[in-house]
C-alpha cells in the first residue's frame, strides 16, 4: 500500500486559503474594450512610473556636473536609488489593499503625490541636496509605489493565457517613457531651466495619469482577503519555489540597474560630447520595447522561466562586453542590446510571480512581497556601484571597472538563481502537466 504524506505542501496551502477571498466576477476574459482599455492605462502609469525613473541617468548627470556638484556619484546615486526603493519597499502593503479592492483609491493618490512631487522639485534649489531627496526620493517614490505594483496586478483580472503578452505591452510604457523622459528633460534643462523642465514633465506626467486613472477598469472583488493574511503570508514563505525565484531576482537587481544610472556619464566620460551622450539612455529605453514585447509574446508559449533565463544570462555577458566598448557607436550598440535583454527580465518578473501564484487567492500579496523584497536591493545597488566608481578620498578618474564586473557578477548569479528556481518548480510537479514549458 502506498504511504500516505501527511506533509501539507505550500500548494496546498495556497488552495486552503479561500478562493473567493480576491475572486473577481466574471473571471479573466483575456480580451475585450474593458480589457484592452485598461492595458492602455497601465501603458500611461508605467510611462510616469518606471519610464520617469529610467530616465534618472540625465538627472544623475546633471547633478553630478552641475546642480549638486559638491556631491559624490554615490550620495547623488542614493536619490535615484531610494526612490526605486520607494516605487518597491511599500510593495507588500499595495498588494493587501490591491486584495481588500482599494485599486482606486491608490491610483487617485498616487498620481497626486507623484504630479506634486514633480512640481515640488521644479523649486528646489541649486547644491541643496536635501531638498532634491525629499522631493524626488521621497515624494515622487512613493507616489509610484500606489501606481505601479497595482497597475500591474490587474491584468491578472483581465488576462490569463495571454497574460505575458498583454503586460508585455503594458510595460512598455516603460520604455517608450524612457525614450522620451530623456530628451525632454535634457532638451528643457539645455534651453530652458532645470526648473522649467520639471514643470513640463510634471504637466506632462499630470495629464496621462488623469487619463489612465479613467480608463482602468479593475474587477469587482470581495473585501475578505485581509482577514487570510496569516494563511497567505505562511503559504508565500512555504514556496520554496516562489522564494528562491525572489532571490534570484533580488541579486540581479543589484546590479541589472548600472547602465541605466550612469551610461550617460560613461558616455560622457569616454569622450562623448554631451549633445549626444544623452541620447544613450534613450536608445537604451528603445531596445527595451523589443525586449519586453517580443520574449513576452514567446513566454505564453514556451513558459516565462524559458524566456528569463536565457535573457538574464545574455544580460550579464553584455555588462562584461561594456569594459571593452569605448566610441559613441559602441556605447549605442550596447545600450541598445542592454535594452532588449534587460527589458525582457523587468517585464518577465510579473508573470513568473503569477506562474508561482497559480493556486494563490491573493495575487496582490504575492506581488507586493516580491517587489518589497526586491525594492531593498535595488536601494544599495547603484550607491554600491557609485561607491566603486568613485572611492572615499579619491580625486582621480573614474574606476568604470570594479563597478561593471560587480554588477555583471550580480546579474550571472541571478541567472543562475532562476535556473534553480526552475529546477524546483519542475521537480515538485507545479508545471500543471505542460511539460518543460514552463
Amino acid at each position: 500500500m502506498e504511504k500516505l504524506d501527511a506533509t501539507p505542501q505550500p500548494q496546498d496551502l495556497e488552495s486552503a486559503a479561500p478562493q473567493n477571498a480576491n475572486s473577481n466576477v466574471g473571471g479573466p476574459t483575456d480580451g475585450g474594450r474593458d480589457a484592452w482599455m485598461t492595458i492602455a492605462g497601465c501603458f500611461m502609469v508605467q510611462f510616469c512610473t518606471i519610464g520617469y525613473s529610467n530616465a534618472f541617468g540625465v538627472y544623475q548627470d546633471i547633478y553630478t556636473r552641475e546642480f549638486l556638484s559638491n556631491k559624490s556619484p554615490s550620495d547623488i546615486s542614493w536619490i535615484g536609488s531610494f526612490q526605486y526603493f520607494m516605487q518597491y519597499a511599500p510593495g507588500i502593503f499595495v498588494g493587501l489593499a490591491f486584495d481588500a479592492g482599494y485599486f482606486r483609491h491608490m491610483m487617485a493618490l498616487g498620481s497626486f503625490l507623484e504630479v506634486f512631487s514633480i512640481f515640488m522639485l521644479s523649486l528646489v534649489r541649486k547644491g541643496q541636496y536635501y531638498q532634491v531627496f525629499l522631493a524626488q526620493a521621497i515624494g515622487i517614490g512613493l507616489g509610484q509605489a500606489l501606481l505601479f505594483i497595482p497597475s500591474l496586478t490587474v491584468i491578472s483580472q483581465h488576462f490569463k493565457k495571454r497574460r505575458s503578452f498583454a503586460t508585455g505591452v503594458a510595460v512598455t510604457g516603460a520604455s517608450v517613457g524612457g525614450i522620451v523622459w530623456p530628451i525632454l528633460l535634457n532638451q528643457l534643462d539645455q534651453k530652458a531651466t532645470f526648473g522649467n523642465a520639471n514643470r513640463a514633465a510634471g504637466a506632462v506626467a499630470g495629464v496621462l495619469l488623469l487619463c489612465a486613472n479613467m480608463l482602468m477598469k479593475p474587477l469587482p472583488v470581495e473585501r475578505k482577503a485581509m482577514t487570510n493574511v496569516y494563511i497567505g503570508v505562511k503559504s508565500v514563505f512555504q514556496d520554496i519555489a516562489y522564494m528562491v525565484s525572489i532571490g534570484a531576482a533580488c541579486l540581479a537587481s543589484l546590479g541589472l540597474f548600472f547602465p541605466y544610472f550612469y551610461l550617460q556619464l560613461y558616455a560622457v566620460s569616454q569622450g562623448v560630447a554631451p549633445r549626444l551622450a544623452f541620447y544613450t539612455l534613450a536608445i537604451l529605453n528603445a531596445g527595451s520595447i523589443l525586449g519586453r514585447l517580443v520574449p513576452n509574446f514567446f513566454a505564453d508559449r514556451l513558459g516565462p522561466y524559458n524566456m528569463i533565463i536565457p535573457c538574464l544570462f545574455l544580460t550579464a555577458m553584455l555588462l562584461f562586453v561594456v569594459l571593452g566598448v569605448h566610441s559613441f557607436a559602441g556605447i549605442v550598440l550596447f545600450g541598445f542590446f542592454y535594452g532588449c535583454t534587460s527589458g525582457s527580465y523587468i517585464s518577465l518578473i510579473p508573470s513568473i510571480i503569477g506562474q508561482l501564484s497559480r493556486h494563490s487567492g491573493q495575487p496582490g500579496l504575492r506581488m507586493g512581497f516580491a517587489f518589497t523584497s526586491v525594492g531593498f536591493w535595488i536601494l544599495i545597488g547603484t550607491p554600491i556601484e557609485g561607491a566603486l566608481l568613485h572611492p572615499p578620498g579619491s580625486n582621480g578618474p573614474l574606476a568604470w571597472s570594479p563597478c561593471i564586473i560587480f554588477s555583471a557578477i550580480a546579474v550571472a548569479c541571478g541567472a543562475l538563481g532562476m535556473v534553480i528556481s526552475r529546477i524546483i518548480f519542475v521537480g515538485r510537479g507545479r508545471n500543471g502537466g505542460l511539460g518543460q514549458l514552463i
